[in-house]
């Protein structure tokens, strides 16, 4: 596994880190709690050293399974979780303002029900579940911040940015409040490779990947019949027509670089992680053998550069959360 710096955190992180969404057992269905704390184990055991959870992933369902598994290792393994806004708007809207999402009084006690759900005294990175530009400069958020550092509570902070708006959390990272940034980056959504990213590297801000695999999209699985189960929320990201749309530029970008659809996941994660702004990728992984074939991935090897200039050009910016 290589590892790679958090930003201006110090933090040495694995390429590939844990998203844990799918094990709170809500919007991902067919996750099972004894394979999640296999494959939680299991990625430990093969290098992996950061994990991203969240209170609000199976209403701390996800953290709990976390912290049972962490207290159980010897090994340095660094936690982030996140914030739940208080008014429980996803994403976060223009105009409204921080006294309704991150009051002090909010941040401390979501993070103090985290900290009792992982079993833990410390939160490694703690993270706004939802963020706006306007802010910055708005109510008293930043003073529940520093008061959760100065007690020992959390290590570093940041921010989840609300899907697919890479720009709004530009004046945040130039204000140099923030430790680390979490983004939807992928093959399809390139947008962040605009500012963003340039950005974090200027200032030094940690960049954690989410939806790398476009969830699932990008894994060469989804095909124009596949079925999802019941309530799982597959069902409206992938509706009406999207599964189509997503078989035929899976299938246009395997034919132009010579691959097969088995080895699109692979492809997606190594696109990623071949920008020097990213520090970790967090697919989620409810299964020993996902763990198995993204571990693999964390070797510091990012895609031959001619292949990432072939794939600018299936840059694809939509939001199927909508």
């Amino acid at each position: 596994m290589n590892y790679r710096s958090l930003g201006k955190t110090g933090l040495m992180v694995s390429e590939i880190g844990y998203g844990a969404w799918g094990i709170g057992k809500t919007a991902w269905l067919g996750a099972e709690d004894d394979e999640s704390v296999k494959a939680l184990n299991r990625s430990i055991d093969l290098g992996l050293n950061f994990i991203d959870t969240a209170l609000g992933y199976g209403d701390g369902h996800s953290e709990k399974l976390v912290g049972q598994v962490i207290r159980d290792r010897s090994e340095q393994v660094y936690v982030a979780s996140k914030i739940p806004p208080k008014n429980g708007q996803w994403p976060a809207r223009d105009g409204v303002p921080s006294r309704d999402t991150f009051t002090a009084e909010h941040v401390i006690a979501s993070t103090e029900q985290s900290l009792r759900n992982l079993g833990m005294e410390t939160i490694d990175v703690q993270q706004f579940h939802v963020w706006s530009d306007e802010w910055v400069q708005q109510g008293d958020w930043l003073e529940g911040v520093q008061k959760l550092k100065e007690q020992g509570k959390i290590r570093f902070f940041g921010v989840s940015i609300n899907d697919h708006q890479p720009n709004n959390a530009i004046k945040l990272i130039e204000s140099g409040l923030v430790d680390t940034v979490q983004v939807i980056y992928n093959l399809f959504d390139q947008s962040p490779e605009d500012a963003l990213l340039p950005a974090c590297q200027a200032h030094n801000v940690g960049v954690i990947v989410r939806v790398a695999l476009d969830e699932g999209g990008l894994t060469g699985n989804i095909t124009p019949d596949t079925q999802f189960s019941e309530g799982d929320f597959r069902n409206h990201y992938f509706g009406g027509s999207r599964k189509q749309e997503v078989y035929d530029r899976v299938q246009s970008i395997a034919s132009e670089l010579h691959i097969s659809t088995d080895q699109m996941a692979e492809t997606a994660l190594r696109y990623v992680l071949s920008h020097p702004a990213v520090s970790t990728v967090i697919p989620g992984m409810r299964s020993v053998r996902n763990v198995e074939r993204n571990m693999q991935i964390g070797d510091g090897k990012g895609l031959p550069e001619e292949q990432v200039k072939l794939l600018k050009k299936h840059r694809w910016i939509r939001n199927f959360y909508q």
